[in-house]
């Protein structure tokens, strides 16, 4: 419609994760993921000796490689971080766990995007850098005999 407003948002690693089990009006119209999940995605497969989940997670990663143009950490991302560790030291947390989580947050304050995810008390300590929007997790696992094209298939 014209004049219809719509969001962009950075969707967090679990986010894309469970996305097949989201709810759709709790995520932007528009979803951006960033080059560091594309990297957790990537790893996701190699920590697991189980052949069904890292097939799971094989897929998952594929399905985020052929659906997003990931937003790169970039020089711009990596001064926004020195922000992001102040902030998180500042309330008495350490960055060093949640590297990659803080990272994620610095790429969506440079692109100016709210970050949509599953686990906000990843981001405490962000409030005034970040807009965080919250999403419920799934309420159910799916089935294991999900498959690609039919939901659930990558939660």
């Amino acid at each position: 419609m014209a004049g219809e407003t719509r969001e962009r948002g950075l969707i967090d690693t679990n986010v894309v994760i469970h996305l097949a089990a989201l709810r759709p009006a709790q995520l932007p119209d528009e979803m951006v993921i960033s080059s560091v999940t594309l990297a957790e995605l990537s790893a996701g497969p190699h920590h697991t000796n189980d052949a069904v989940e890292r097939a799971r997670r094989t897929s998952v990663l594929q399905h985020a490689e052929a659906t997003f143009e990931p937003l790169p950490f970039d020089a711009e991302a990596a001064r926004a971080f020195g922000l992001v560790s102040a902030a998180v030291l500042a309330r008495g947390r350490t960055p060093r766990r949640r590297l990659a989580d803080l990272m994620i947050a610095s790429i969506a304050i440079v692109n100016r995007l709210p970050l949509y995810t599953t686990s906000p008390d990843d981001f405490v300590g962000l409030e005034g850098l970040i807009t965080l929007r919250t999403v419920e997790q799934p309420v159910r696992q799916p089935r294991a005999e999900s498959s690609p094209g039919r939901p659930g298939w990558w939660s």
